[in-house]
């Protein structure tokens, strides 16, 4: 049997092991870098779709406010409609009143100015159709104007002449034709005569 005999010594030195300098610098780097720094295309595109959603974000918002504040203008609108066509419900037909009114004005006259001995029920019954009148009146708005022995109030007055009376100066004491108001909104102004205190100032 025969052995074989071991390699000669070699009396070489030994080397050391080497590290790369570049291998190094990519170690610090890679533990110098801050956490959550893009490293590839997918990060970046990562901030693309952030960035873009955010603007997409202060759209919807702008648009947001846009809509309020058409909202708030349609319902102002709303409201002013339904108010424009209430108002004309009430006050639409406020030239055909006047004249109504004229009517009304003229049979009171007739009943005022009756010759004496007139047919008892001619007076009566144009009493009953002047109080009917004024009742179809009442349930469409119109009221009349109380002025007669009160200050005359030139809102709802028209004074036509001023005469001396016992009444304080500044009242009424006389009407020529009432006034009327249409749901509380002037409809014709009373035609009336105004005190101008008693005569002589005494």
């Amino acid at each position: 049997m025969s052995f074989s005999s071991p390699p000669p010594a070699s009396n070489e030195p030994k080397k050391e092991p080497t590290i790369d300098k570049n291998d190094n610098d990519n170690g610090v780097d890679q533990l110098n870098k801050e956490p959550g720094t893009p490293e590839s295309g997918v990060d970046e595109s990562t901030l693309v779709a952030q960035k873009k959603i955010e603007e997409l974000e202060g759209k919807l918002k702008e648009q947001e406010s846009k809509y309020s504040y058409l909202y708030a203008d349609f319902d102002n609108y709303k409201k002013r409609v339904i108010k424009e066509r209430a108002d004309l419900l009430k006050f639409g037909w406020e030239a055909p009143a006047r004249d109504l009114l004229q009517v009304l004005d003229n049979l009171e006259r007739g009943l005022a100015h009756a010759p004496a001995g007139t047919d008892k029920a001619l007076t009566q019954g144009l009493e009953m159709v002047v109080s009917q009148f004024k009742g179809i009146l009442e349930k469409q708005g119109i009221q009349t104007v109380t002025s007669l022995g009160k200050p005359f109030d030139p809102n709802y007055g028209e004074a036509v002449a001023q005469e001396p009376s016992d009444q304080p100066s500044g009242t009424v004491i006389r009407e020529h034709s009432p006034g009327y108001t249409l749901h509380g909104r002037l409809l014709r102004p009373a035609r009336v005569v105004v005190s101008s205190g008693k005569e002589g100032g005494g």
